[in-house]
């Protein structure tokens, strides 16, 4: 006989704040194992000691997460200056120290030099793939890990107050790909003293904001799986930042079967990706050229 699949059909954002010492898989496991959904995701992973937001996508919201992860993303995080450690923050062991503290007008005036289109180098200990294996797993090995440095967006880098000698709590916005970690080491080599991050907690990424967000914790302690869906943000809000365009019932048919349709309206430019809107729902993300609606993500939901 063959076994009935409990698994359903979920579409929408669940908002997570993420806690310290568990992976974003492990968290994406959990609310997939609740929701009982056939498929999850998320839009950018933490370190297992992060802490913040953390944006899991069910169903046909996995389709928008490629329009998540290449907004900003912001975080608040402290840095401990005097000490560098092998994976730049506190879970490495110290590797070298130094007995200079800046003050705080050195530290503010060494910040610019990390806004705009910066050179970063990843950490060694990173999710970075080097001929197929992650960097992390060649430097838990001791091998050399040998990364190359990628261009980074970090479009504010703030000082926030000084908590101690020590430490130094700072707020950063970037694009895609940044590491926090890097950013601190990186300072604290150009304020002659190293640094690593002592803790760090993601705040927004793209249109979602931590306020949008439960507990681990919490979601667990709901029951009820209608009081669970209750907290699901639709397909929609994940294409917030995206412009839309309006159809018919007949062309969300077509688009549905992968044919382009006609449209009145033009994007802000020709490789501006918009989304297809029928009553509010989401049929595909794609662009437009040449007056027509070119399909790229056919989104799989209608109005009952």
């Amino acid at each position: 006989m063959t076994k009935t699949s409990k698994k359903r059909d979920v579409d929408g954002w669940l908002i997570i704040d993420k806690p310290a010492g568990i992976t974003s898989t492990s968290v994406v496991n959990k609310a997939k194992w609740l929701f009982q959904a056939k498929k999850a995701g998320h839009a950018g992973t933490l370190d297992p000691d992060a802490t913040g937001l953390l944006a899991i996508a069910f169903g046909e919201a996995t389709k928008t997460i490629p329009y998540i992860t290449e907004g900003l993303k912001t975080y608040e995080f402290v840095i401990t200056l005097g000490t560098a450690t092998t994976t730049d923050d506190a879970e490495g062991d110290i590797i070298n120290s130094n007995e200079l503290r800046p003050d705080d007008a050195d530290i503010r005036a060494a910040l610019p030099a990390f806004v705009g289109l910066i050179a970063q180098t990843p950490p060694k200990f990173s999710a970075v793939k080097i001929n197929g294996e992650r960097a992390y797993t060649i430097a838990r090995r001791g091998d050399d890990v040998e990364l190359a440095s990628r261009e980074l967006f970090v479009n504010k880098l703030d000082f926030v107050k000084r908590l101690s000698q020590d430490d130094v709590e700072l707020v950063l916005e970037c694009g895609k790909g940044g590491y926090v970690r890097s950013i601190a080491r990186d300072l604290g080599e150009k304020l002659g003293c190293l640094a690593h991050v002592k803790w760090l907690r993601r705040l927004d990424t793209g249109p979602f904001d931590i306020t949008d967000s439960i507990t681990l914790d919490n979601l667990l302690a709901i029951e009820d799986m209608a009081d669970r869906e209750a907290r699901l943000l639709p397909v929609e809000a994940g294409l917030a930042e995206l412009e839309y365009i309006e159809i018919s019932d007949q062309a969300a048919t077509d688009i549905q079967h992968g044919m382009s349709v006609a449209v009145n309206t033009d994007p802000s430019g020709p490789d501006t990706p918009v989304w297809a809107s029928l009553d509010g729902k989401a049929q595909a993300i794609g662009l437009v050229e040449h007056g027509a609606f070119q399909p790229k993500r056919v989104i799989l939901q209608r109005n009952p």
